[in-house]
């Protein structure tokens, strides 16, 4: 089964031969400085492997008692953890960035500079400055004068087609570099981290890669390679890496105030599939909708509500939900937006002042899934929202409806979504306060036609249908 890993790396698991090879008749891409039967990417990597460094971590780990007498282990339930990953410097007194993953729950970084060999390579203590769970970007710091920086590219002017080094620390090896292209870009959908806009390329990258540099022919640093779609763990020409453009926001933020300051909408949201624009009256199966609007938030002042489709924000179309989540995300806090949403078949408009995102608060999850069913709640046993179920479910008051209290994992409602302990809240755009509300609407939902299912769980609502042919 094929899996996307995180291309970091805990102990060190193996070693693998790199044969370098000569590429001969290299066609130089737009804005490259020109170079006739260019047979090397030697002055490329001179510009830009200086400024990437390897990164060590430790942590303690409990080893239960039981591991530890079989073993021999001394002490007290604990040991050392350690793992490597890769860094970029990006600023000359000793900021650096590298992927979150890396240093998640480390208590002790060190950066190794460059230096040909292991004997010649200068280490330093890190600090972790600060790190972002939504882009898997953390920025840390190094006491020292007079780095050699990776200045940034461009990535929104980065084209399939463009060849690009990737240059890391794979296996534990000393500093290594791989050659490939721009695959594709504006990856997402993967479920790696909240805010997804990848460049994918086919450069080989390892275990040991992740936060090292995607550098583009100019020694300029494209991307911060971050994950590998791999059905073993190792390099199978899909790699993930997060646009520079990306990455300096997250890493100026960091360093302006600590933390990264996003944009806040308010609302969550969700693809439209093909069924839910069908129940919705939608001409195409796009857009963003929404499925539910916290209370007292911007897109509430703006008078948004749960059964909206935003189909643009300040003229731009948004086709997903991941387009509006990344535009929203990268604007300012106080920032006002334009946007256009579909309700009830109708275009409506809404300028909305964008508040801040709770720290608390990762990206909107999605779910987009459906079937069909020959009986709305087939498999599935409701009951009504009491206090207790409410307290257990840490359900808030605004939230009422038919609890699901079992439900069968092969039934249709199960595939499309629905799971044990959700709260169904609208059937047909009908509200539902009880089971019996529940039944009552299912039984007047005519055989074999979709029906449109609202329901709260997971701290969030969303949309689901069920039914049809």
């Amino acid at each position: 089964m094929s899996r996307t890993t995180r291309a970091g790396w805990a102990g060190i698991a193996g070693l693998a031969i790199i044969l370098a090879l000569e590429i001969p008749g290299v066609t130089q891409p737009p804005g490259a400085p020109p170079q006739v039967g260019m047979t090397t990417f030697a002055p490329v990597v001179e510009k830009a492997a200086p400024s990437v460094v390897s990164i060590h971590t430790a942590k303690t780990v409990r080893v239960p008692r039981g591991l530890r007498d079989f073993f021999g282990i001394p002490g007290a339930g604990q040991e050392r953890e350690r793992g490597l990953g890769s860094g970029v410097i990006v600023s000359e007194d000793g900021f650096i960035l590298t992927n979150r993953h890396v240093i998640e729950a480390a208590d002790e970084i060190s950066v190794r500079l460059a230096g040909g060999n292991e004997a010649g390579a200068k280490s330093y203590k890190a600090q972790k400055i600060g790190a972002d769970p939504g882009t898997d970007i953390a920025v840390l710091k190094i006491e020292a004068k007079g780095l050699r920086v990776l200045p940034f590219a461009d990535s929104d002017k980065a084209r399939v087609g463009d060849i690009v080094l990737a240059v890391g620390t794979p296996f534990g090896l000393t500093q290594t570099v791989t050659m490939g292209i721009v695959s594709g870009m504006g990856r997402g959908g993967m479920g790696i981290v909240d805010y997804e806009n990848f460049i994918q390329t086919d450069a080989s990258i390892n275990p040991g890669n992740s936060g090292g540099a995607l550098v583009d022919m100019e020694g300029r640093l494209l991307g911060i390679n971050t994950a590998i779609f791999s059905r073993t763990g190792g390099n199978q020409g899909i790699g993930f890496a997060v646009p520079s453009n990306l990455a300096q926001e997250v890493w100026k933020s960091i360093r302006q105030n600590g933390r990264v300051i996003r944009g806040y909408l308010g609302t969550v949201i969700q693809p439209v599939t093909p069924e839910l624009a069908a129940a919705f009256g939608l001409k195409e199966p796009s857009g963003a909708l929404v499925a539910d609007v916290a209370p007292g938030s911007p897109a509430e002042k703006a008078g948004l509500s749960h059964g909206d489709v935003i189909v643009a924000i300040d003229g731009k179309k948004v086709e997903a939900p991941r387009e509006l989540r990344l535009k929203v995300g990268a604007m300012a806090p106080g920032t006002k937006v334009a946007l256009k949403y579909l309700r009830g078949g109708q275009e409506k408009e809404a300028t909305v002042e964008l508040g801040e995102l709770p720290q608390k608060e990762a990206a909107i999850p999605s779910n987009g899934d459906a079937a069909a069913a020959a009986a709305l709640f087939e498999g599935v046993e409701l009951a009504d929202l009491d206090a207790q179920g409410r307290n257990a479910l840490g359900a808030p008051a605004s939230v009422q409806g038919a609890l699901v209290t079992e439900i069968d994992p092969e039934c249709p409602a199960y595939r499309a979504g629905l799971r044990q302990g959700y709260v169904i809240e609208e059937i047909d755009r009908k509200p539902v306060k009880t089971a019996a509300d529940a039944q009552r609407l299912a039984g007047s939902v005519p055989k074999g036609q979709p029906v449109l299912l609202r329901a709260w769980g997971e701290g969030q609502s969303r949309y689901f249908t069920l039914g049809g042919k």
